[in-house]
């Protein structure tokens, strides 16, 4: 997951220098979402590790 929001983070600054304003737009928006989801996931596995290991 992060991986693939490094990746569309990367086309949008290839985009961005090539000054294509729409697409830089939209990937940096398609990897804040998946960044988020990522982050929101990362810290769901951590609790529940934690949740596992006391019990």
């Amino acid at each position: 997951m992060l991986h693939y929001a490094v990746v569309f983070l990367i086309i949008a600054l290839i985009a961005a220098v090539f000054g294509f304003g729409g697409i830089a737009s939209g990937a940096v928006g398609i990897a804040k979402i998946l960044f988020f989801i990522f982050v929101v996931m990362a810290v769901v596995t951590f609790v529940m590790s934690l949740l596992k290991k006391k019990g």
